[in-house]
C-alpha cells in the first residue's frame, strides 16, 4: 500500500514537521506501539504522524542513508503491527507501506489521528502485563500522559476536528476521482501511478478521506472539501468573498463583489489569482540622491497570500460565515470566523510571537502543507510581518474580541501608493484592463469568432479540460475579456464564447506591443 505523500519528502521533513515523525533503525514493537498510540491520540490536532522503520535517528533527525530492514522480515513485521493494533484500547490500525530507498527496505506506518480517542496501550508487552497507559507526543518524543495532560486528553475525546469527521449525508460517489488523481500528481505521491487502477473506495481509504465501517463507508468532511466539485452543497458558505470598495470606502454607494467556491485548493488559488491580477499594483519610487529606483507593492502579495491561507486553514466550516476579503484604497482586510484558539492572546499576534500547537482543522493543514500553501509551524503571522517590513509597508494589524468570535488581519497600504493621483489609483479596479497571463493571451488570439469550448481547445491543441478551464477560460471570463453567447445557461451544449469590447481592446494593445518589438 502506498502513501499519499512523497517518501523523500518524509525523510527530509519538507512537508511534515519533525514532531510528526519517528525514526526507528530496527523493529522495536514496544516503543513503536507507544508511538502509534501517541499519534492516534493526536494531542495537538496535527493529524497524527509517521513511523519510519529502517532509518536511524540522532536528536530526532534521520541518519541517511538508511540502514534498512532484512527483506525476509518484512512480512512478519507487518503481521506483528496488525497484532499490535489489537493490543490498543480501543483497537487502532495504521496504514502500512513498504518501500525501498537506495536499495534498502523500509516500513512506513501512517498513523492518523483516531476517531475514537483517547487510546491507551500496554505499558509492557510482557506476558501477563495488565497495566495500560495513555501516550502523547511532546515535541519529537513519545511520553506517557500524566496529570493535566491526561485530563486534557480526555477532554478531547468528543472533539474530533470537524474536517476529520465522517459525513453521513454524503456518498462515496460524491468524491471526484479526477480531483484526487490531480492532487496526487501535484504532490508527487507514490500512490499517483496506481490511482487509476484502484476502486474509488480503495483510493479513498488509502488517502484517508473515507471512513466508517467496512460494510458502510462514508466520505470524511476533508474528502468532500478537497475532492468534490461543489463542496458548498455540503458546507454552506464554504466560500471566499472578495469585496472591492472604491475610494469612498464602505460608506459609499459603490462596491464590487466576487465570490469564489469549489474544492478548497482551487478556491484559494482562484481567489488569490483574482486579487493579484486586479488589486495588487506596483509603485516606483525615484530617489534624488541615486539612480536606482525602489519598487513597492500597495499590498505585498506574499503577506496577502499568508493572510488568506491562514483564514482558510483556521476558520470553522460548521459556521455559516465566509472568509471575507475587503479591499479599499488604504487597506486590505481578511476576516474569518471564529477567532483563534482561546489559549492565544491578542498581544501575541501584535508582537508576531504566536506559538499555537493545536489546530482547528488538522487534515486541512495536512493537505495545505503538501500543496506548499502553508508550513503549519506557526510561521504564518511572522511571515506577514516580514513581508510588510520588506516592502516598506506599515506593520500588519490583528484583532479579535474577548469571545474569540472572529479574527481580522489588516494590511495597511504602502504610503507611496496613497500618493499617486486618482488616474493611477484607478488602475487597481477590476473594470480596467487586467494583467494578461500568457494563457489568456493565447486564448484571446485564438478566439477569432464565436467558438465552442471544443473548437477552442482543438485550435489551441489542448487536451486537459480541467487545466483549460482553470488557466484559460475562467480568468478570461472573470476579467471580462470574453463572454458566453448563452449566459443564462452556462452548461448548454450550444454554448459558445466570443471576445467582448474590452477583450478586443486588449488584443489590439497586445498586437501593437508585438509589432513595436
Amino acid at each position: 500500500m502506498n502513501l499519499p505523500i512523497n517518501i523523500n519528502d518524509l525523510l527530509s521533513a519538507r512537508t511534515v514537521e519533525w514532531e510528526r515523525l519517528e525514526f526507528k533503525a530496527g523493529w522495536n514493537p514496544e516503543k513503536i506501539l507507544r508511538t502509534m498510540c501517541a499519534f492516534a491520540n493526536d494531542f495537538h490536532n496535527l493529524g497524527g504522524g509517521y513511523i519510519i522503520i529502517g532509518v536511524g535517528e540522532e536528536n530526532g533527525r534521520p541518519l541517511l542513508p538508511p540502514v534498512g530492514l532484512p527483506a525476509e522480515q518484512l512480512d512478519s513485521i507487518q503481521k506483528e503491527i496488525v497484532e499490535l493494533g489489537y493490543r490498543m484500547v480501543p483497537y487502532y490500525h495504521p496504514i502500512i507501506a513498504p518501500c525501498e530507498i537506495n536499495g534498502k527496505h523500509l516500513l512506513i506506518l501512517w498513523a492518523t489521528g483516531g476517531q475514537t480517542r483517547p487510546y491507551k496501550a500496554p505499558v509492557s508487552l510482557s506476558k501477563g502485563e495488565r497495566e495500560f497507559a495513555y501516550y502523547i507526543r511532546k515535541g519529537s518524543i513519545t511520553v506517557r500522559a500524566k496529570g493535566g495532560d491526561e485530563t486534557e486528553l480526555f477532554s478531547l475525546a468528543a472533539t474530533v476536528p470537524f474536517d476529520d469527521r465522517i459525513n453521513q449525508q454524503a456518498r462515496i460517489e460524491d468524491l471526484s476521482r479526477e480531483l484526487m488523481q490531480e492532487y496526487l500528481l501535484q504532490v508527487g505521491s507514490d500512490l499517483a501511478p496506481q490511482a487509476a487502477t484502484l476502486s474509488l473506495l480503495d483510493l479513498g481509504r488509502q488517502m484517508q478521506v473515507i471512513g466508517g465501517a467496512l460494510e458502510m463507508p462514508f466520505p470524511l468532511n476533508i474528502g468532500l472539501m478537497m475532492f468534490n466539485p461543489k463542496p458548498h452543497n455540503f458546507f454552506p458558505v464554504m466560500q471566499i468573498d472578495v469585496v472591492w470598495f472604491p475610494k469612498e470606502g464602505p460608506g459609499g454607494n459603490k462596491f464590487s463583489e466576487k465570490i469564489f467556491k469549489g474544492p478548497l485548493p482551487r478556491m484559494v488559488r482562484d481567489a488569490l489569482d483574482y486579487i493579484k491580477r486586479n488589486f495588487i499594483s506596483e509603485t516606483v519610487i525615484k530617489h534624488p540622491d541615486r539612480a536606482e529606483s525602489t519598487r513597492v507593492e500597495n499590498f505585498p502579495y506574499s503577506a496577502t497570500e499568508e493572510a488568506v491561507v491562514n483564514a482558510v486553514y483556521h476558520r470553522a466550516y460548521d459556521v455559516r460565515e465566509p472568509v471575507e476579503i475587503r479591499i479599499m484604497h488604504n487597506e486590505l482586510v481578511v476576516l474569518s470566523y471564529p477567532g483563534p484558539d482561546r489559549s492565544l492572546q491578542l498581544e501575541q499576534f501584535r508582537t508576531g510571537r504566536v506559538q499555537s500547537r493545536r489546530y482547528r482543522n488538522r487534515r486541512i493543514g495536512e493537505f495545505l502543507k503538501e500543496l506548499k500553501f502553508t508550513e503549519g509551524r506557526s510561521t504564518g503571522i511572522p511571515k506577514i510581518f516580514q513581508a510588510m517590513e520588506t516592502n516598506g509597508s506599515p506593520p500588519p494589524e490583528f484583532d479579535f474580541d474577548e469571545d474569540h468570535s472572529y479574527f481580522m488581519v489588516r494590511l495597511p497600504v504602502h504610503p507611496a501608493a496613497l500618493e499617486v493621483d486618482d488616474s493611477v489609483t484607478e488602475q487597481v479596479t477590476p473594470q480596467v484592463t487586467p494583467q494578461v497571463t500568457p494563457q489568456v493571451k493565447n486564448l484571446l488570439e485564438s478566439l477569432s469568432e464565436e467558438m465552442t469550448r471544443a473548437e477552442i481547445t482543438e485550435s489551441m491543441d489542448l487536451k486537459d479540460r480541467m487545466h483549460f478551464s482553470r488557466e484559460y477560460l475562467q480568468p478570461a471570463l472573470e476579467a471580462g475579456l470574453i463572454e458566453m453567447t448563452i449566459p443564462n445557461k452556462p452548461t448548454s451544449r450550444n454554448q459558445k464564447y466570443r471576445l467582448t469590447e474590452k477583450g478586443r481592446a486588449v488584443l489590439d494593445v497586445l498586437k501593437k506591443e508585438r509589432c513595436s518589438k
